[in-house]
């Protein structure tokens, strides 16, 4: 019944590969007005595909004009969607040290964030901050590449220790503003802007540094460490998802469980 059905593994490489395409595409725009109009482009498509089925040569010709046309326009008003899915695609899959990624997954070299004797130092200081109410913001680099954020702070290249992160955060120090990047087990600059993320549904009871964290956790697989300054709490943001901790132990357990 259906033997004119010839599927073979080259067709089914190609359908997964699309498949991947897609679910990238979607964890970029998700959340985002860019979704709604994704949602009616993939319809739009089906649709000319059923047409062109039908062998409706008439109304084809038409849609195909507009999916022609369309590109140009697409390319115009996805602009910065197309932006930010080229840079999470050479960021998550390019090293810190401007290798593939893919290379250390046949090599096995595991990725280089913080030791587990000095995330101690990380999780002692973020407990005295969050009962001090010091705001601070900690990227834990993994294997995507952070240098186009490292270069818009200051380097330390200093070893990690909870005094000096204290210090760096202190309200009136000249590099409390803005994230610090933590990896190969010392902190290689403070001072870093993120991007900031798009994404419409962040409760309004989050500031810009929770923001920030979102904002690089989407394009990178890196952590972020946020503490509140106006309530003290501690959140862990990973993957474009943020969680409130309730202990020192608990994000300690989530820094762990995303390395």
């Amino acid at each position: 019944m259906l033997d004119f059905i010839k599927i073979d593994l080259i067709d089914i490489i190609d359908i997964l590969l699309v498949g991947l395409l897609i679910y990238q595409v979607y964890k970029l725009i998700r959340g985002t007005a860019a979704l709604n109009i994704f949602t009616g482009i993939i319809v739009f498509y089906f649709i000319w595909l059923t047409v062109k089925a039908l062998r409706m040569e008439l109304l084809g010709a038409i849609i195909g004009q507009v999916i022609g046309v369309g590109v140009m326009a697409l390319i115009v008003l996805f602009q910065q969607e197309i932006r930010r899915f080229l840079l999470m695609m050479g960021t998550r899959y390019m090293d810190s040290q401007k290798k593939l990624k893919l290379m250390n997954v046949f090599l096995g070299v595991k990725a280089k964030g913080v030791s587990l004797t000095l995330l101690d130092e990380v999780t002692q200081a973020c407990r005295r901050m969050s009962e001090s109410k010091t705001g601070a913001l900690i990227v834990l680099a993994k294997n995507s590449s952070l240098e186009f954020i490292i270069e818009t702070g200051d380097r330390i290249e200093a070893v990690i220790s909870r005094r000096l992160i204290e210090n760096i955060f202190f309200k009136n120090a000249p590099l409390h503003d803005g994230a610090m990047i933590i990896g190969f087990n010392k902190i290689i600059a403070a001072r870093c802007t993120l991007p900031i993320s798009e994404n419409p549904h962040i409760p309004a009871s989050y500031g810009m540094r929770h923001r920030a964290a979102l904002g690089i956790s989407e394009i990178t697989d890196a952590s972020v460490i946020v503490v509140s300054e106006e309530t003290g709490e501690i959140s862990f943001v990973y993957n474009g998802e943020i969680r409130k901790m309730n202990s020192i132990n608990e994000l300690r357990l989530a820094i762990e469980n995303s390395k």
